[in-house]
């Protein structure tokens, strides 16, 4: 395929190809992601007290049987959905993060005066500024209990950043600079064995400038003796994600299932997008799995088969030469450089415990 191919379509059952050129992805702080290398924070001279767990098994397929069991979806009248709704729409970074050592939620007021000062003394070093903006930062954290999957599940933790500009009028509305959140759903067997002095928030999200993770990372890092890595999404995790996702109910489908494949040893960077219509991609994934609720691994195999086969059918391209890097459907988005956008208030829970199992496996 030449790098500069026009974009072909397919006839009217839906589905179709498109080639086009990436412009180059610079993650933060980046080293191979598929050699398996961590990108951390930067070291704060001090060593994390280490994982006091073990795991003898994981939801991702990497059980005995492969299977996974999917949690019922959160019900709407469940929590504030307004506490919720802030995590949808908006592109989320991943990072996986080891136990805090004594963490006291009922101290977050006080973690919030001393990060806020962390943030000023940062910010006369010439970190974490806005560039010719004078700004007053606030910094809130509150406790989210909306996103507990299970009652073993710690909380999740929300942090937010806001300021509003000295020349702003008073009774103007503070902006959101930057937003993070701690969680654990489902992450069940992981809690139990925490011994007392540790909270496990294996998965943490950050939504905003690099800067303000750096600096907010660091001082998390500094205080509760943790370490925040990015977290990158394997395209076999990829694969498992499509799966679960494509099968979810919702009332009105108007995405299409899209897989982005990138193509290797090429002088120029080259993806190929593959959509598919949600009513065929659903219907697909109906006469494949076996028991509603869960998912095997055999299940997701086939699935994934049967979409390369019809492509191959079409244009004579081998899909499984290629790495799967991003998948998106009505439900959330996900890309291999662990940035996920979730679009379902009903399916956060299944969204982030298949995040929660991919951040423990990394700091296992």
């Amino acid at each position: 395929m030449a790098a500069g191919a026009r974009p072909a379509r397919a006839g009217a059952d839906g589905r179709r190809v498109r080639t086009r050129r990436r412009r180059p992805w610079r993650p933060w702080r980046v080293e191979s992601a598929e050699d398996g290398a961590a990108r951390t924070l930067p070291s704060l001279g001090r060593l994390s007290r280490g994982l006091p767990f073990g795991r003898a098994y994981g939801r991702l397929g990497n059980s005995p049987s492969g299977r996974l069991i999917l949690p019922a979806p959160l019900s709407q009248e469940s929590g504030d959905p307004q506490r919720t709704a802030l995590l949808l729409r908006k592109a989320w970074t991943l990072y996986s993060v080891t136990p805090l050592y004594r963490f006291c939620r009922g101290r977050l007021r006080d973690y919030a005066r001393l990060l806020g000062a962390f943030i000023a003394a940062e910010r006369q070093k010439g970190l974490a500024v806005e560039v010719g903006v004078e700004l007053d930062i606030k910094v809130a954290l509150s406790s989210l209990p909306e996103l507990q999957g299970s009652e073993q599940d710690q909380p999740a933790v929300l942090v937010q950043l806001s300021s509003r500009s000295r020349a702003s009028p008073k009774n103007s509305e503070d902006k959101i600079l930057w937003s993070g959140c701690f969680c654990c759903v489902y992450g069940d067997d992981l809690s139990e064995n925490m011994p007392e002095d540790f909270t496990c928030l294996p998965l943490f999200l950050a939504n905003g400038a690099e800067s303000y993770m750096s600096v907010v990372g660091n001082w998390f890092q500094k205080t509760f003796d943790c370490i925040f890595r990015r977290l990158a999404i394997s395209p076999f995790s990829l694969t498992w994600m499509v799966a679960m996702w494509t099968g979810c109910k919702v009332d009105k489908a108007t995405s299409a299932v899209e897989l982005v494949f990138s193509v290797p040893r090429l002088p120029q960077p080259l993806d190929i997008s593959y959509a598919i219509h949600p009513e065929d991609a659903k219907a697909l994934w109906d006469t494949i799995q076996k028991t509603p609720g869960e998912i095997t691994q055999e299940e997701v195999d086939v699935f994934m088969d049967c979409l390369y086969s019809h492509f191959h059918r079409h244009f004579k391209i081998h899909l499984s030469a290629t790495k799967l890097v991003k998948v998106s459907t009505a439900i959330a988005s996900a890309h291999c450089d662990g940035i996920v956008k979730m679009l379902h208030s009903q399916y956060l829970s299944g969204v982030l415990m298949l995040l929660t199992e991919l951040a423990i496996s990394q700091i296992q």
